[in-house]
């Protein structure tokens, strides 16, 4: 694990966790599931408690989403309209972005939890998107859960061997976003196809 890693741990224990997580999930490149992993390595040598890592990073993920969905219910859409010009999102495409995520928002906000990239920005685009609160949040409260677990006990499990711990985490998370890519390129194909700008 490195060494500023470490530190930051022996200095504030699980609120590295906490901290970590809530900016990431709330649209900061901060490395919050490293943090999550690191916590939970730590666990395994008795330095801190698994549950409370994986509490930490629940709550952290909830919350820092459910902020980053406000952000992107406030401001998200008057940005794009007014700026997404400048990155090739005209109003056509904000059309699509919206029939997307009337279509496929909720899986969306469960998948991208798991998602290196997309877990920094899908609560933001969602807000953005006019995704109903209650859907986002219970299927980002699921993600958060099954995401806590799953990377905490990855972290736990392979606490040995961090450098294939962080090479195994960020491969997953490249093939998702890729998946992802290919998925949503599909899509714009198709609607271009039936619709003809």
């Amino acid at each position: 694990m490195p060494g500023w890693l470490l530190d930051l741990f022996a200095r504030y224990g699980y609120a590295v966790v906490f901290v970590g997580v809530f900016l990431e999930n709330t649209g900061l490149p901060v490395p919050g599931e490293t943090a999550l992993l690191g916590g939970a390595a730590l666990a395994h040598f008795g330095r801190l408690s698994l549950g409370w890592v994986i509490v930490a990073a629940m709550v952290a993920a909830v919350l820092g989403d459910n902020l980053g969905f406000a952000i992107g219910r406030r401001f998200g859409r008057g940005l794009a309209e007014r700026h997404g010009w400048r990155v090739g999102l005209t109003r056509a495409r904000l059309a699509q972005f919206d029939r997307f995520f009337e279509r496929h928002g909720a899986r969306t906000v469960f998948i991208a939890r798991f998602i290196t990239g997309l877990r920094v920005f899908c609560a933001v685009l969602a807000g953005a998107s006019g995704l109903a609160w209650p859907t986002f949040l219970f299927y980002n409260a699921a993600g958060a859960i099954v995401w806590s677990i799953a990377v905490a006990m990855a972290g736990y499990a392979l606490a040995y061997s961090w450098d294939t711990l962080e090479r195994w985490i960020g491969r997953s998370g490249l093939i998702g976003l890729a998946l992802v890519v290919v998925f949503v390129a599909i899509g714009v194909v198709r609607a271009r196809r039936k619709h003809p700008s």
